[in-house]
């Protein structure tokens, strides 16, 4: 399956270029082609064989991302991947839970 997705990456390359520039123009200057590659694979592909559509409708998909929809997808990744509570202490953390125990009801 990875194989074919990076066969497929060289081939939409120029389209994927394309993408970024559009992006970088409107004001995101970090998205890499690979980010945007990324986004298509896990969203406007998941539950879709690539190997059965046609040329003209993956580089539609990758067309029509726009900024907005990249953005929602990245910010909604970073949240299920982060742990907000990663630079706590097990003490902070109960306490941050819990209380301190010296809240009146």
């Amino acid at each position: 399956m990875a194989i074919e997705y990076e066969a497929l990456f060289q081939k939409f390359l120029p389209a994927l270029i394309s993408k970024r520039n559009e992006f970088i123009m409107q004001g995101y200057n970090t998205v890499t082609v690979e980010d945007i590659w990324g986004v298509c694979v896990k969203k406007k592909w998941k539950k879709r064989n690539v190997q059965t559509l046609h040329a003209y409708e993956l580089v539609e998909d990758l067309f029509s991302l726009s900024a907005a929809q990249y953005m929602t997808y990245t910010q909604i990744e970073e949240s299920r991947t982060s742990n907000w509570f990663s630079e706590l202490n097990q003490d902070e953390l109960q306490l941050l839970l819990h209380g301190n125990g010296n809240e009146e009801p």
